[in-house]
């Protein structure tokens, strides 16, 4: 009886000490700005991250809704649980630089996808967007090459991501006789993304060219098109790697397709902030921006990036 005692005291005190251990691993956390499928990659790309990173912790955050409110409180949380190192898609960083300054003042603070550049975090590690926006613009320059004019759809007006990608295409379209007429937004409601289609097909038949910002936006594009039996009629330049992109890209539908790297994103940063929490400052720049490149994707090159995107995903 007195063995059992022992035994059992013996495997309790060792939990309690392996458990110890696992709490005393650094945390770090990654978190976006919505729930959407476009962040399947940085997840692979976290969890790859991991199985080299044994001695610390990652997590994967969605925010309840996709709001700067919700964001911020989502970061307290993980700070008041421990959390050592965060990792964010800011919704709005124009409303956020004192919430991101009052984490940045307790544990460090980096950014991806959408940038906070006024708040006091270390670094951005991410596309730079205004690339990306010239490369769409460029697109759209190619496969129209006598002008017209594009309805511009996206979640976040306000997002810098979303600011910088419209900014590069309205300059690379410059002269062009290519005219992006207006952009609307839908706080990542997707029922919302889907109507502001239907609206422009509806209410201004002379777009013809239509470009999807956000990883959700072109599929909602392609759906509204489909029903009106326009799909070919107008010219779409989409944003990111959605299934439907990239169908739609392959059989001709659409023009191409600006893809990021948003597992590069996942798998970098955490080995950044992993280093940066050990004392080595090396991987951040003077600037303070990591950019990782955006590519052009169109017909001649889907296949071979869905490949990529098979391994990476582990399909």
């Amino acid at each position: 009886m007195r063995k059992n005692a022992l035994l059992g005291a013996l495997v309790f005190s060792s939990a309690l000490v392996t458990g110890a251990w696992a709490e005393d691993k650094p945390q770090m956390a990654f978190v976006v700005n919505a729930a959407s499928d476009f962040w399947k990659l940085a997840e692979a790309g976290v969890n790859a991250a991991q199985e080299e990173l044994p001695n610390y912790e990652t997590q994967f955050r969605y925010p309840a809704q996709g709001t700067a409110a919700q964001q911020n409180a989502l970061m307290d949380d993980l700070v008041a649980a421990g959390t050592d190192a965060i990792m964010i898609s800011s919704v709005d960083p124009k409303t956020s630089i004192d919430a991101f300054n009052r984490i940045a003042a307790q544990i460090p603070l980096f950014t991806t996808d959408s940038d906070a550049p006024n708040s006091d975090r270390i670094a951005y590690l991410g596309s730079s967007n205004t690339d990306a926006g010239v490369q769409a613009g460029e697109m759209a320059v190619k496969a129209m090459p006598d002008g017209g004019k594009c309805m511009g759809f996206v979640g976040f007006l306000g997002a810098d991501n979303a600011v910088e990608r419209i900014a590069g295409f309205r300059q690379a379209v410059e002269g062009s006789g290519i005219e992006l007429v207006d952009v609307r937004g839908d706080d990542v409601d997707f029922a919302r993304a889907r109507a502001n289609v239907d609206d422009v097909l509806a209410a201004q038949p002379d777009i013809d060219c239509m470009v999807g910002f956000y990883s959700y936006n072109p599929p909602k594009i392609y759906e509204a098109l489909q029903a009106a039996g326009r799909l070919g009629d107008i010219t779409v330049i989409a944003f990111d790697e959605d299934p439907v992109t990239l169908g739609a890209v392959r059989n001709g539908e659409f023009a191409g397709t600006i893809v990021q790297d948003p597992y590069q994103w996942g798998y970098q940063g955490m080995k950044l902030m992993a280093s940066y929490l050990e004392g080595d400052k090396s991987g951040i720049p003077e600037d303070g921006l990591i950019i990782v490149p955006t590519k052009a994707i169109d017909q001649s090159n889907v296949d071979a990036f869905e490949a990529e995107l098979r391994e990476r995903l582990g399909k």
